[in-house]
């Protein structure tokens, strides 16, 4: 999604250079699990908020040779519009999500448009059907989810966002989804303009790079630069990108 700088830093920013967004789900795979980490957004909200729908997140996992209806667990980080989507794809999931979150964007927050304008309605209302299925895992705090994989509850961007601290063949790894969107969010202390509570959000910053094994096991939730770091999975599949091994340098 396009963007310039003062879209993305509390506070604008002097330089009104391009900065766009990408938008990313992670799919946790073992020998005995696989666990899906947001689920992106789905074409009706592309159409409403004029985003650009390269495809489907949940029909790509096919090109990894996964379907929609083996996934057990799903992490979702937060509940905004671009990463609960797509819920009706995943037949036989348990959706993971905090109580604050939940509480968030089904309370009166959601009274002030600039608080739910980054939630689609649809979206809750689907999770909300599945907690009357016996299909959603309430956590409060940072709780493991099946071996080597554990939430980790930061806030900030939202009253229960979590990121997600994963094993991996190059140590542990953080997913900060929207604790950072950006590397610089976190590198230079400058919050991403959508906010629920600053504080937290700064506090946030530490508490990722405690749970990693260094500052390059930290992945941002939307910044481009991921791809530019991360291998292709192969060379006919580029949107597809490894994280277990180790980043490069962009060029």
């Amino acid at each position: 999604m396009p963007r310039v700088r003062r879209d993305n830093f509390l506070g604008g920013d002097p330089h009104d250079g391009p900065m766009p967004m990408d938008f990313f789900v992670w799919l946790l795979r073992s020998p005995e699990r696989i666990v899906l980490v947001d689920t992106g957004f789905n074409a009706q909200t592309a159409a409403t908020r004029q985003r650009a729908l390269i495809r489907c997140p949940i029909d790509a996992l096919s090109d990894i040779g996964v379907r929609g209806d083996e996934i057990q667990d799903v992490i979702l980080t937060h509940l905004h519009y671009d990463h609960a989507g797509n819920l009706d794809k995943l037949p036989n999931a348990r959706f993971h999500v905090q109580d604050g979150e939940v509480e968030y964007a089904t309370g009166r927050c959601m009274c002030f448009q600039p608080l739910r304008h980054a939630y689609a309605v649809e979206d809750v209302v689907t999770l909300i059907r599945k907690v009357y299925d016996d299909r959603v895992v309430f956590h409060e705090g940072d709780q493991p989810i099946v071996p080597g994989v554990s939430v980790l509850k930061i806030g900030g961007h939202t009253k229960g966002l979590q990121s997600v601290r994963v094993n991996t063949a190059r140590g542990w790894v953080v997913l900060a989804s929207d604790a950072s969107h950006y590397y610089e969010n976190m590198e230079k202390q400058r919050p991403f303009p959508i906010v629920h509570n600053v504080a937290d959000m700064l506090a946030g910053y530490a508490r990722l790079s405690g749970a990693a094994d260094s500052v390059d096991h930290i992945v941002p939730g939307h910044d481009p630069m991921v791809m530019n770091l991360y291998p292709a999975i192969c060379q006919e599949n580029p949107d597809t990108i490894m994280l277990h091994v180790a980043p490069g340098r962009p060029v």
